[in-house]
């Protein structure tokens, strides 16, 4: 994927191989370290977030073959929790909340109101990569209601402008 970027300039093509042969170098590192452990597969998957970004197939291969498992598990795991992402996120990843307690206090608005001002529907990341909207469950803090998260830290007690 990075080469094609670069191909114009051999310089900016080292560069960007070396980082990602490092990246891939470093997720193999993790999967050796946590391979005889049990329970070894959520470090895995976590580092590899941290490392990527996100959790997509192709790493979800490597981790796979790492640990001696399937793709499904490694796939089953990765989509039950929502910590992992498949695909990359924004620079600031925004999260309303739209369990019970949010939702009657009008989080749906919010979320509405801040899909209309990046232009973006929940999911998505906006095309210059600064923002994603990520429409969440019960993040726990209902006494704040309706809330929402910005790289993970919490704004309660909002109202939609």
């Amino acid at each position: 994927m990075e080469c094609t970027l670069f191909a114009e300039k051999n310089e900016e093509v080292s560069v960007a191989m070396s980082n990602h042969n490092e990246k891939y170098e470093k997720l193999a590192s993790v999967s050796e370290e946590h391979k005889s452990q049990k329970g070894g597969l959520m470090p895995v998957l976590q580092e590899a977030q941290a490392i990527f970004g996100c959790v997509p197939v192709d790493v979800q291969e490597i981790i796979a073959d790492g640990l001696g498992k399937t793709l499904s598990e490694v796939y089953g795991v990765a989509t039950f929790y929502s910590q992992f992402s498949l695909e990359p996120k924004g620079q600031y990843v925004c999260g309303v909340c739209l369990g019970t307690a949010c939702y009657v206090k009008g989080s749906g608005d919010i979320v509405e109101r801040i899909s209309r001002k990046l232009g973006v529907e929940a999911g998505s990341i906006t095309p210059d990569g600064k923002f994603s909207l990520d429409a969440t469950r019960c993040i726990g803090a209902c006494g704040l209601a309706p809330v929402l998260t910005i790289n993970g830290e919490v704004y309660g007690r909002l109202a939609p402008a």
